[in-house]
């Protein structure tokens, strides 16, 4: 399937993760734009080489020429134009994180059905040889039994008044990050039964948490957590502990900086250390091809990508609430 794709959004998301690596796919052709500044939108369309700038969403919806939406709007709109987009028959992509809440992820759900499209959440990450080595580990045993993950995310302070800072836009760190903690649990331990519950400091501008720990729990004794946090130095890193070894990985989510190798780090309980390393991965060419497999239903991802992405919104939100309310108990 070629993919002509319409931008809802003229955002430097939109640049990095589909006109740049869609200029280096055959089958890829970004078609259209529109912005809520339809000057931004045109400013962009220059830019980019991009033919057509429609003067608002629901007229690159209506773009006869675009069978494919890209999504990259505050958090808070995601839900309404995947809905559309999906209504309206076209294939979506959404940045992550998907959509904000099991209502939004119901209604996402029904339009797909009704359009008879696929929407996929972009998670750069996603797909990342590593996180296969990791979910081998824990299925085979090697280093006996997991009993803990744990994942630190640092992110640049926001710029001041932008929607990263504005709750009510879906801003937050925690939102921020949720998607790179839950993913990458997802494919190296998987989500089944587990409860989730966070703890934030919301504190920041507007009301939005600038600090938060998240944990999920399994009836085994399992455990993930994540910390994040908004802070001057960039961090991402996760650690697999298992009974015989730690597993460490560095400097997981540098999607901007072009092809990087990743290495996992193996310190066995007996002292040796053992390096598994990864070619240079670029994040967002390794995205898009993903994403037109799975939306030319050429990929085993295909199956269950949407309800994968939504058990992760559904932990993401309830683990939210749980911060939110645990907040507002101790301001009382």
């Amino acid at each position: 399937m070629r993919l002509d794709i319409g931008l809802i959004g003229a955002t430097a998301i939109a640049e990095r993760a589909v006109v740049g690596p869609g200029s280096r796919f055959d089958d890829v052709r970004v078609r259209a734009v529109a912005a809520s500044d339809p000057g931004r939108a045109a400013s962009f369309a220059a830019r980019h080489g991009i033919p057509r700038v429609h003067a608002d969403y629901a007229a690159l919806l209506a773009d006869p020429g675009v069978n494919t939406v890209y999504v990259s709007l505050h958090n808070s709109a995601h839900r309404e134009w995947a809905v559309r987009a999906a209504r309206a028959g076209r294939q979506v992509v959404v940045e992550k994180p998907l959509c904000l809440g099991p209502a939004e992820l119901a209604a996402i759900r029904e339009a797909a059905t009704a359009g008879g499209v696929r929407v996929v959440e972009a998670v750069p990450t996603a797909g990342h040889p590593w996180q296969g080595a990791v979910r081998a580990m824990v299925e085979d045993g090697r280093y006996g039994r997991l009993r803990s993950v744990r994942t630190d995310i640092r992110f640049g302070v926001p710029a001041p008044g932008s929607y990263r800072e504005r709750p009510e836009l879906g801003g937050g760190i925690f939102r921020d990050c949720a998607s790179y903690w839950l993913q990458a649990v997802q494919a190296t331990v998987g989500l089944g039964s587990v409860t989730g519950r966070g703890t934030g400091r919301f504190d920041g501008p507007y009301g939005s948490d600038r600090s938060f720990e998240a944990r999920l729990d399994w009836a085994d004794g399992r455990e993930a957590v994540l910390h994040c946090e908004v802070g001057e130095v960039h961090q991402a890193r996760h650690t697999f502990v298992f009974g015989t070894a730690e597993v460490r990985l560095r400097n997981f989510l540098l999607p901007t900086m072009g092809a990087l190798p990743l290495n996992l780090v193996v310190r066995r309980a007996d002292g040796t250390r053992q390096v598994l390393a990864f070619p240079p991965v670029a994040y967002y060419d390794s995205q898009l091809d993903r994403v037109r497999a799975m939306l030319s239903g050429g990929s085993p991802e295909d199956d269950g990508a949407l309800e994968r992405a939504g058990a992760r919104v559904e932990l993401m939100a309830s683990i939210h609430q749980d911060a939110l309310r645990a907040s507002e108990r101790q301001t009382r």
